[in-house]
């Protein structure tokens, strides 16, 4: 019996379509506009083409707001990644405590990001955070307010703190997909706690990691509330990131030409980013695969 194709289904999608066409395509539009425009006011726009790139690309400021932002980024991946893995393979793989374990490393993720930002403020306040008073007390000259080396900590154990357990999710899951025919043969050969981790378990969380890396380095690019709450941006410029910079010039300065030049191509950096992080974890995961087909 032959069967046909009903592509009536298309038209339940038709919705999400022109939301997301109102939603995001249209502001994206009248960014671009913007970008390649300059007005006066009166919504009366002239074309320059590509001088609000020039200008965003020469700019010394943002160059050493995108070092800021990479190093960030970086500092991140580094810490959060291993150490979500490592606290995955601690928890316990199934009962009351697996379960306990799970909802206790999910509250972290469900805290707003401008409180998680006001939270640390405060704690890191020399005159009633806990961290701050408590650094000072012990002789420890700590000011995120005038040090940007304690800034830089404060925001990293921060970020640390509240995403690791997305990390750690994810890993769990990997690890709990694993067939347990795996373990098994790895203890018929007597391999070794490193072996297991090493040939079974981390071949069979790439792909979970893949999505991991992809999420925190998307999310630790684009970060903008906590810093903003913490430190704003100081001491100085220290932990002015791309994002601070942004709206510093789009709402500070109200350089709106420059601003939407460079919002493309803030958006350009992270979607080519996470194309490269995907082609490479794609491509090692297929060569990986090779061997045993």
């Amino acid at each position: 019996m032959d069967k046909t194709k009903d592509e009536r289904a298309w038209f339940l999608v038709l919705p999400v379509l022109v939301l997301v066409a109102f939603s995001a395509i249209l502001p994206l539009m009248t960014v671009v506009n913007y970008a390649f425009n300059d007005t006066f006011g009166n919504n009366d726009f002239f074309w320059v083409g590509f001088e609000w790139f020039e200008e965003v690309l020469t700019s010394e400021r943002m160059h050493e707001a995108l070092w800021r932002q990479l190093l960030f980024s970086g500092l991140i991946l580094a810490i959060e990644i291993p150490l979500g893995i490592g606290v995955a393979l601690t928890l316990p793989k199934r009962g009351l405590k697996a379960s306990l374990c799970l909802v206790l490393l999910a509250l972290p993720l469900l805290i707003p990001w401008n409180v998680v930002g006001t939270i640390w403020q405060v704690f890191s306040r020399i005159d009633i955070g806990l961290l701050g008073s408590g650094l000072r007390a012990l002789g420890i000259d700590f000011n995120i307010g005038q040090n940007p080396l304690d800034a830089w900590i404060v925001l990293i154990v921060m970020d640390v703190w509240h995403w690791t357990s997305l990390v750690t999710l994810l890993a769990y899951a990997g690890l709990q997909s694993i067939p347990e025919a795996y373990y098994q043969a790895g203890r018929i050969d007597q391999a070794s706690r490193w072996a297991v981790f090493r040939h079974i378990e981390l071949p069979k969380m790439k792909g979970v990691l893949l999505i991991a890396v992809l999420l925190r380095f998307m999310d630790s690019f684009m970060i903008y509330t906590e810093p903003f709450v913490v430190t704003g941006g100081g001491p100085g410029s220290a932990t002015s990131f791309l994002s601070i910079d942004l709206v510093k010039m789009a709402v500070g300065q109200f350089d709106l030409g420059p601003a939407a030049a460079f919002s493309l191509m803030y958006f350009l950096v992270i979607l080519l980013v996470s194309w490269v992080f995907y082609t490479v974890m794609t491509s090692l995961d297929k060569a990986g695969k090779e061997p045993s087909e």
